[in-house]
């Protein structure tokens, strides 16, 4: 975990943006207890009555997306995400501040930027079309699972604010230093 999270210098409005993403994250947390149901479910009709059902399997896909997406912006508030640790753990404090805001200013938000922009026209033709699986025995309302695409995306771009926020004020708070 990422030595600047631990140390979470004072930002009021980066703590209430980590509250809306924890409780964000807590809430959609439960798609994997639901997602562990639906693939034992799923397991137990096709090894034991060998009848499988589509609708079980692209329910078991869509709650695994839930999951990611949400997760990655938890992630992003703990500093649990991927990096090249074997540098960064090197790094002081302030040298990590300015690679954090690096990170968030020319990887992270560019990347939401056209993720979140080219979701929208995607999400809207599906709910156009009011679009279902093309398995005749699948879900109906695939619209639903592709509008977690943006707010995702939205929030894991809010969620780098938050970091970002941290590390100025690890940067500009000399006398506390980021030890709290």
């Amino acid at each position: 975990m990422s030595e600047l999270v631990l140390t979470r210098p004072v930002s009021a409005l980066a703590e209430s943006i980590e509250n809306v993403v924890h409780f964000t994250a807590r809430l959609f947390t439960w798609s994997y207890l639901l997602l562990i149901a639906v693939i034992l479910t799923q397991v137990i009709l096709r090894k034991v009555f060998n009848n499988g059902q589509i609708a079980l399997e692209e329910l078991q896909w869509h709650l695994y997306a839930i999951g990611v997406l949400f997760g990655l912006s938890y992630a992003e508030i703990k500093g649990s995400h991927v990096r090249v640790d074997i540098f960064y753990q090197r790094f002081n404090r302030k040298t990590k501040a300015w690679v954090d805001i690096l990170a968030v200013t020319l990887f992270l938000w560019p990347f939401m930027y056209v993720i979140f922009t080219h979701s929208l026209d995607f999400v809207y033709e599906s709910w156009r079309v009011s679009e279902r699986s093309n398995s005749p025995s699948g879900l109906p309302g695939r619209w639903l699972i592709k509008s977690i695409i943006p707010y995702s995306a939205a929030l894991l771009s809010v969620a780098g604010l938050a970091r970002l926020l941290r590390a100025f004020a690890l940067l500009t708070d000399g006398k506390n230093n980021g030890n709290q």
